[in-house]
């Protein structure tokens, strides 16, 4: 998911932050890295990511053909008003069927600006992921098993759609990204929808619903939890609610049926996890 949370993410992962203090002195440029941050280290380059994301999109696949021998009743997007916890689906009715899926990081990986960020110490940078949108074409690849995933859902009749926070000014950019990737065409406001293609801003919820107004939605897949819902990403929600809804009996329902998650350690909301939302305080323990 594109969005200005890789900018702590990159931060977080080892890259330059703003120092404190304004020197007077010329600024030296930023020290190249000796080798890239754990976490791009592990989702970009490790035969353990890739085999994960490869298997993620196995389950799709059989998932999509599976799915649609039954004539689902209600999609897998919510209603409405409809929350996570007690969840409510908009109805197929005989629409045609569709898969939902984010891009970065869940059709794409985005080796140019993700080392450029990190190899050179510097921060994200609005302008320089604009320049990426842009032209990025060819410089992005598909994730593991993802031509295979999305040429078996396209072969099964199932129609494969992007929704991202991309911007819609870049959406050509974005079309020959996907393009370049082996991943097929991808139209802006038919199989691409795009931040800013309507006044959601960053939430995915408007344009998920303008989809699934038009589509059977059977499959949504992404790295980010407001891939499948805003409720997830509700301002001020407590690590320990958000911990609690992502995995209440209601959501869990959906998890590898209809709803797919890919590994992403790289950026997201839960960069501002404290020690205490990742070691709870009662399991503290100190060698002797």
């Amino acid at each position: 998911m594109r969005s200005l949370a890789i900018a702590s993410a990159l931060l977080l992962a080892g890259c330059a932050s703003v120092p404190a203090e304004v020197s007077t002195a010329p600024a030296a440029p930023a020290a190249e890295a000796a080798k890239p941050p754990v976490a791009l280290q592990y989702l970009y380059g490790s035969p353990e990511a890739a085999v994960a994301v490869r298997a993620v999109n196995a389950r799709i696949a059989d998932y999509g053909v599976w799915r649609i021998k039954e004539r689902p009743k209600d999609s897998v997007v919510l209603a409405p008003g409809a929350g996570v916890d007690a969840p409510a689906f908009e109805p197929c009715g005989d629409k045609p069927f569709a898969a939902v899926f984010d891009a970065d990081e869940t059709l794409i990986w985005n080796l140019g600006p993700m080392r450029h960020f990190a190899e050179k110490g510097t921060a994200f940078d609005v302008k320089v992921w604009d320049q990426w949108e842009k032209s990025g074409a060819g410089k992005a690849v598909a994730m593991p098993g993802t031509v295979e995933m999305v040429n078996t859902l396209r072969a099964a009749g199932i129609t494969v759609i992007a929704n991202t926070n991309r911007s819609a000014a870049n959406a050509k950019g974005s079309e020959d990204t996907l393009h370049a990737a082996g991943l097929g065409e991808f139209k802006h406001g038919e199989t691409l929808f795009l931040m800013g293609d309507d006044a959601g801003g960053s939430s995915k919820d408007p344009r998920r619903a303008t989809i699934a107004s038009k589509y059977c939605v059977i499959i949504l897949g992404g790295d980010q939890l407001g891939d499948f819902s805003q409720q997830f990403n509700a301002k001020d929600l407590p690590a320990a609610q958000r911990m609690a809804l992502a995995t209440s009996p209601a959501a869990t329902a959906l998890w590898d049926k209809g709803w797919f998650l890919f590994p992403n350690p790289v950026y997201g909301p839960w960069e501002k996890l404290g020690w205490d939302d990742a070691f709870p305080s009662d399991k503290q323990w100190e060698p002797q």
